[in-house]
């Protein structure tokens, strides 16, 4: 099977879902992929042909569905893997970077004892949007002294222009402009 292959087997998992949560807004849900495992394993498959030659010394994942598949791709590299969170869910010494959203400010966590400058980092999630998180991301992860070598999403909604605020290279496999 082909990338595109793989590309159209993914596409054809994730399904949309127009005026949700709120009219105007089409939802697209990753979870099908998930109930899927040609899906999920052409998922698997896209993302380690694409990241192969890349030097990762740890993958990061982003509260929450970064978590569904960063540790398969920890797995794959067989390096660890690293959430960040919302505030106050993670226990021990954790830095924090705020963040804002379209109704006000969040904040991220990352566990400081299991990273360490000079790491390269290669941060996961399902879907780029208008980047803030994601920026967010990158900008705690650099505060530790560590490198973000890329960011990689299985979905990106293209105009929100969201990668133009992250800073560092970002991969995604599939896009949409609305």
């Amino acid at each position: 099977m082909d990338k595109n292959d793989k590309l159209q087997i993914l596409k054809n998992a994730i399904k949309s879902y127009p005026d949700f949560p709120e009219p105007g807004i089409i939802f697209r849900d990753i979870f099908g992929v998930f109930n899927n495992i040609t899906a999920l394993r052409a998922m698997k498959d896209l993302i380690m042909e694409h990241i192969l030659f890349l030097e990762v010394d740890l993958v990061v994942g982003l509260d929450s569905r970064g978590f569904l598949f960063g540790p398969i791709i920890s797995i794959e590299l067989d390096k660890p893997f690293l959430p960040i969170r919302k505030k106050g869910k993670l226990p021990g010494k954790v830095i924090q970077q705020k963040y804002t959203l379209e109704y006000g400010e969040a904040t991220f966590e990352l566990q400081t004892e299991f990273i360490n400058k000079g790491t390269r980092v290669l941060i996961v999630d399902d879907l780029l949007a208008t980047g803030g998180t994601m920026a967010a991301a990158v900008q705690l992860i650099k505060s530790t002294g560590a490198d973000v070598i890329e960011c990689i999403v299985i979905m990106e909604l293209t105009l929100l222009k969201g990668r133009d605020k992250v800073g560092v290279p970002v991969h995604s496999f599939i896009q949409y402009d609305h």
